[in-house]
């Protein structure tokens, strides 16, 4: 069954952002990911911590699982850590 990365963010420095985004979509390529939305959110309603949303499409739970704990994206955290804070949640 399709799974979805829903992640949550606020970027902190632009450039790391671009330089982890670049180097993230190819490990996502790895394993069967596209980006379904991604953007500037408006809460209609509520509250909430960030100003950015992506949805991420997998093909099934685990290669979206697979995905996240592989080692080439895991190599990626520290520089994604820069450039925002955010929130990663498995659907």
């Amino acid at each position: 069954m399709t799974s979805f990365v829903v992640v949550d963010s606020t970027v902190i420095d632009q450039e790391k952002l671009a330089e982890y985004s670049k180097q993230a979509k190819v490990t996502l390529d790895m394993y069967g990911g596209r980006f379904l939305a991604k953007g500037k959110t408006e809460v209609l309603h509520g509250e909430s911590g960030y100003s950015n949303k992506s949805i991420i499409e997998f093909p099934d739970r685990e290669s979206a699982i697979n995905w996240y704990h592989s080692d080439i994206y895991q190599a990626l955290i520290s520089l994604r850590e820069q450039g925002i804070r955010s929130t990663f949640q498995l659907i």
